[in-house]
């Protein structure tokens, strides 16, 4: 029974997947096996049907994309030819003898039909022909395939970066990346294949005039030798036989070698070769009535054949009236199609309905000099490293950066918007670096007072020319687009938990899914819903713990889930999950950890008022505790930054998330740690403990 399933299976398959290994064969037996004159006529019109084919297709493509195939149908139908050849040499060397049509027809034809039966007339043909197929239009694909080959490959590098670029900077997707790239490698195989392929072109064209010269000499051998015909009978049965064999070879070769040098030749667009030609010819207008007119000179001259000067000048000059025609017309409608909105009655449609932008920069004019190189310019080749950086360190990518110009602002004032809303702004000086200064004692350098935009920390504008100076004097200089970046950098940290979105959550569970599907497969949706995941990891990036790592943040929350906890309610077995991530993220290689503590005496207290929600809705505290806890944990933070310590705030798990919550207020850099965070062996050493008694 499982022979016979199998036996079925194999019948089933599609014909066009074994129709390219059984015509290889047929075409290797075609030069092993005799064939019948009847097959050589079927055999040699499919070979001219498949050059036409193969001509047709190559003036229809629009791009290489379109036929990849054409090096490997080059070699097929180069090997059809060979073959045909060595079967009708075959036939013409047994049977010649016997008249013009022992070979078929088709070949009869050639030989009778293109050069009128004269042999001497068609091996000179035939020589022409293989000429300009073998020193003009496959010599000059080959060089063109080759060139386009090296040109290919010295190319690659820069497309594959540009292709990095855009997929870092937001503007194409993973799987439309590696899209392109596969494209990149494409275009320098193709050509590479191509270079190649001519080679077989040109070895065809060789060989041709040795198998005319063979079916020659030895058909005018064979005929003296063996069948008792005079050398003038011999020479006319066998030369036509040869001359026609030749013909009806090399006509597709020349066919098939035209195709493969419009391949090479023309430039990739979205047209077809004839959409390109008449595009390219209708805006010539005024050439078409030049030529007109200089064949109608030459038409009017004695002794030029007037008929045809004066023929072809008119056909020209009409063509040129029939160009200019249509051009107006063209012209017109595009004026109308211009006008019509203007004149339109008012309505609207969804095309004005604005499409707000998740983050935005703006600049007024004098700041628009910082991006003038475009992707080339110094600001938005930063803008693109925080993105990647912030991929790296956080774990999911945030949307592009959309710049614009604000001629409403003031001439030195930038501004970021968050869906919309301005959240940020500073101000930089395009021609001047900004010198933050060193703390304590420090020369003074001459240049303009402010405050970093950033972290508001003393600073001067000065001018270039100051900078050795004020580098020398102990301040870090900068240039605007570092000030800008860094302010963006800040921002986009500070603002994580918003920045990411329905979309964003969707992109990262199918990137993820490509490395972890079986995880994926098993959780959403059925365990969890993208949008409690989006919850749960917002919750975390607005306490500033990254989500490098979904895999436990997928895991963490469907267990979770399953047990009807709500997202808020993740947080603290999630940030226990992560523990050694978080305390790494906030301490680095520290072995010994530097802390404020809160007396847990006031963290009873603030059990007490929330009680058993997560976290004390407004009015739930009183507003002395509050008032007291912000003022002693922001001095505690404040001196801890102060020694170069983190700004870590340990209490207990119950009380963490209100208090982190409350501190984010005053010290958005501040950290609050649960004790169970830490790890067992970790040596602490408090600074001092807030709300005592």
């Amino acid at each position: 029974m499982a022979t016979s399933r199998l036996g079925a299976f194999r019948l089933n398959l599609p014909l066009a997947s074994s129709a390219a290994p059984i015509l290889v064969l047929m075409v290797l037996g075609m030069m092993l096996l005799p064939l019948p004159p009847l097959a050589l006529d079927l055999l040699f019109t499919f070979n001219i049907g498949v050059s036409m084919l193969v001509l047709l297709s190559a003036l229809s493509m629009r791009s290489f994309k379109d036929f990849v195939a054409f090096p490997s149908i080059l070699l097929m139908t180069t090997l059809l030819r060979l073959s045909l050849n060595v079967a009708s040499t075959r036939v013409v060397l047994m049977e010649g003898h016997t008249g013009p049509g022992a070979a078929g027809h088709v070949i009869e034809s050639f030989a009778e039909f293109l050069v009128g039966g004269n042999y001497a007339v068609g091996v000179v043909v035939f020589l022409i022909l293989t000429i300009i197929n073998f020193v003009v239009i496959t010599k000059g694909a080959g060089r063109v395939a080759e060139v386009a080959a090296r040109f290919a490959l010295d190319a690659m590098p820069g497309k594959q970066m540009a292709i990095d670029a855009d997929l870092n900077t937001g503007a194409i997707r993973e799987d439309e990346a590696r899209k392109r790239r596969a494209e990149v490698g494409q275009e320098a195989d193709f050509f590479g294949s191509m270079d190649g392929a001519s080679k077989f072109v040109r070895g065809d064209a060789v060989v041709g005039i040795l198998i005319l010269l063979i079916n020659l000499i030895g058909g005018v051998a064979v005929g003296m030798f063996q069948h008792g015909l005079d050398f003038g009978s011999a020479l006319q049965t066998y030369a036509t036989l040869a001359v026609g064999d030749g013909l009806v070879a090399q006509v597709p070769a020349l066919i098939i070698s035209t195709a493969a040098g419009i391949v090479v030749t023309r430039v990739s667009t979205d047209q077809d070769f004839s959409a390109q030609l008449g595009d390219q010819l209708a805006g010539g207008a005024q050439s078409f009535f030049m030529v007109g007119g200089i064949l109608f000179l030459l038409g009017v001259i004695p002794g030029m054949p007037h008929m045809a000067f004066l023929g072809f000048g008119l056909l020209f000059a009409g063509l040129g009236w029939v160009i200019s025609q249509r051009k107006t017309v063209a012209d017109a409608k595009a004026t109308a199609a211009l006008a019509k909105p203007a004149t339109a009655s008012g309505e609207v449609d969804w095309n004005d309905v604005p499409v707000i932008e998740p983050l935005c920069l703006e600049l007024p004019y004098r700041l628009i000099s910082l991006v003038d190189a475009g992707d080339e310019s110094d600001l938005i080749k930063r803008i693109r490293a925080i993105r990647k950086k912030f991929v790296g360190e956080v774990g999911f990518l945030i949307p592009s950066v959309h710049i614009r110009d604000n001629l409403q602002l003031p001439a030195e004032v930038y501004r970021f918007l968050l869906y919309g809303a301005e959240v940020a702004r500073g101000q930089v000086l395009p021609d001047r670096l900004l010198a933050i200064e060193p703390p304590g004692q420090h020369t003074p350098v001459e240049g303009i007072a402010v405050r970093d935009p950033t972290y508001g920390m003393p600073a001067l504008w000065i001018t270039r020319e100051r900078r050795a100076a004020a580098m020398t004097a102990g301040y870090t200089v900068v240039e605007p687009a570092v000030v800008i970046t860094t302010h963006l950098d800040q921002l986009i940290a500070q603002y994580a938990h918003e920045l990411l979105g329905r979309q964003e959550t969707h992109e990262l569970i199918d990137h993820f899914k490509t490395r972890f599907p079986k995880l994926v497969e098993e959780t959403i949706p059925k365990l969890v819903q993208p949008a409690q995941l989006q919850r749960v990891m917002q919750l975390l990036l607005e306490e500033g713990v990254t989500v490098r790592d979904l895999r436990t943040v997928l895991e963490i929350t469907a267990e979770q889930l399953a047990r009807n906890a709500q997202p808020v309610d993740i947080v603290a077995p999630m940030r226990h999950a992560l523990r050694r991530q978080i305390v790494q993220d906030v301490f680095g290689d520290a072995t010994e950890y530097r802390v404020a503590g809160v007396q847990p005496d006031f963290e009873r207290l603030i059990d007490q008022a929330v009680g058993e929600a997560a976290v004390a809705p407004d009015g739930a505290l009183e507003p002395n505790l509050v008032r007291r806890f912000l003022e002693e944990a922001g001095a505690a933070v404040d001196e801890l930054e102060t020694l170069g310590h983190a700004p870590v705030l340990l209490c207990g798990l119950r009380s963490r998330l209100t208090l982190s919550r409350l501190l984010r207020r005053v010290r958005p850099q501040a950290v609050v740690l649960a004790m169970s965070e830490l790890p067992p062996t970790a040596k602490l050493q408090f600074q001092r403990v807030i709300c005592q008694r």
